[in-house]
């Protein structure tokens, strides 16, 4: 006779329990001690741990279609966006990720700060806290790069050549990060081997030690509370802080869904190391750091890009060490929350006066504009598959008429080339030419050439006057362009 189900699973509970712990185990995280009971402000912690297990589920995602080569990185990237399955969303959920990871974090440390919660012997918890907050911006910046498009590559060139305002120690270190003086597939391979294995891997490990001495100090409680020796009412963790924690982390879920579903994640050109014309923007949490560095140059770069940052850097870490009264209070520690609220603000500050400096200047506003716009137009034109010898396809087509052979020719004398790319490709500066024969006729394509439209004349396309014949073989070159 079979025992009834709830005989087989306490059989089962037991048989695991005496190989894994898992029961004690479990009872010692949900039976942690909260002082003063429950709070909406303890949730960020968890929260956190959600976020990052979730950048690690699409990540892995991503990872399967994608290859750290400066040849392939961008299309594959594109395929994904447009070709696979949901791939635009899982995309959209990784990157929206990492910005709320960036976002919770300060709300963390803030929350962290202001309760005084590092004081108590909680020292080891907080340098644990801030070497986290260094490996997941370390995270953000070599994400960053993997796409492989403009602004990604612009983007990490000017943040890699900061390194070289390093004395002694500067120009080796960006070497040794771009794998080379340039920027190209070792700098990818190296990037993905950061972001992928080498960073996960020691979050892990300092969520591990921050999450052990959390527990061995203990929650510090409201701010009223004796960081040393807690007086008020202790309440478990579950069921209520648990629910808490549960519920916040439904409610990112959602939010990251919403926005990765409704404002997907864009893709812009393939990265053109010889656009001289691009102005690179870092991603919004970076961009007070952009800002900050426009002001120091020449001698006076050792002190703004080591000095300062480092000052700071060693205040905050430092903060538990010096900040030894047990007063929690925040209007009771002016002195150190003052200078915590004076940095928030000042990055706070640098980041809208970034962005009213690109406004105001005419220039900068239309080229900004125009980039935005050709990143739309990419994400709207259709994805087409590398194919290995796609030039000589391209030229063996023209070679087999003679009318397009002596199209190439003119095509080349006339620099459009140096736009549009070897073989009408298609560059930064100007969109590809190939498939134009299959959009219009041959008096459209001879109307377009002889009086560009207004979108043309923006991008620099001048008036081409040829005679009849050299027209003629001009346009029979571009519709061969398949």
């Amino acid at each position: 006779m079979n025992p009834p189900p709830e005989e087989r699973h306490s059989r089962f509970r037991a048989w695991l329990d005496s190989r894994t712990g898992l029961d004690s185990l479990l009872r010692h995280a949900l039976d942690e001690p909260i002082p003063g009971g429950a709070k909406i402000a303890y949730v960020f912690g968890s929260g956190l741990l959600f976020l990052f297990v979730s950048q690690i589920v699409t990540g892995v995602f991503l990872a399967m279609y994608y290859v750290p080569s400066a040849d392939h990185a961008h299309t594959t990237v594109e395929y994904i966006t447009k070709e696979v399955t949901s791939g635009s969303f899982l995309r959209g959920l990784h990157a929206y990720g990492s910005s709320a990871i960036i976002i919770v974090l300060l709300l963390h440390i803030t929350q962290t700060f202001l309760y005084g919660s590092y004081k108590g012997r909680r020292e080891l918890v907080w340098l644990a806290g801030c070497v986290l907050l260094m490996l997941m911006l370390g995270m953000a910046f070599t994400g960053y790069l993997l796409p492989w498009d403009q602004k990604a590559y612009f983007a990490t060139t000017v943040g890699t050549n900061i390194l070289s305002e390093l004395p002694w120690i500067g120009n080796a270190l960006k070497r040794l990060l771009r794998g080379g003086t340039e920027m190209g597939t070792l700098t990818l391979s190296r990037f993905f081997v950061l972001h992928v294995f080498l960073i996960p891997a020691f979050i892990f490990a300092f969520v591990a030690i921050h999450v052990y001495f959390f527990r061995k100090s203990g929650a510090a409680g409201p701010i009223g509370e004796d960081p040393l020796e807690p007086k008020l009412q202790s309440e478990p963790f579950y069921p209520k802080q648990l629910v808490m924690d549960m519920g916040f982390t439904i409610l990112i879920i959602v939010a990251l869904g919403i926005i990765a579903y409704f404002w997907p994640t864009e893709l812009g050109p393939k990265a053109d190391p010889s656009d001289t014309q691009f102005l690179p923007r870092p991603e919004w949490y970076y961009i007070p750091v952009f800002q900050y560095l426009k002001y120091w140059h020449g001698s006076t770069s050792l002190i703004g890009i080591l000095l300062i940052p480092g000052i700071v850097g060693l205040l905050l870490v430092t903060v538990p060490f010096f900040d030894r009264s047990l007063e929690r209070r925040p209007w009771k520690r002016p002195v150190s929350v003052g200078l915590f609220a004076v940095i928030l603000l000042a990055l706070g500050g640098l980041g809208l006066l970034s962005h009213r400096e690109d406004l105001r200047n005419p220039g900068l506003a239309a080229q900004l504009k125009a980039q935005r716009d050709a990143t739309k137009e990419f994400m709207q034109a259709k994805f087409e598959p590398e194919l290995s010898g796609g030039s000589l396809l391209a030229e063996n087509a023209a070679l087999a008429n003679p009318g397009a052979a002596k199209g190439k020719e003119i095509f080349e004398g006339q620099s459009c080339n140096a736009c549009h790319g070897d073989n009408g490709v298609g560059t930064a500066a100007a969109p590809k030419l190939i498939g134009v024969g299959e959009k219009y006729t041959s008096t459209q394509i001879e109307v377009l050439l002889q009086k560009p439209n207004e979108q043309m004349t923006a991008g620099g396309m001048p008036p081409v006057n040829l005679k009849d014949d050299e027209m003629k073989a001009l346009i029979d070159y571009l519709r061969s362009l398949k």
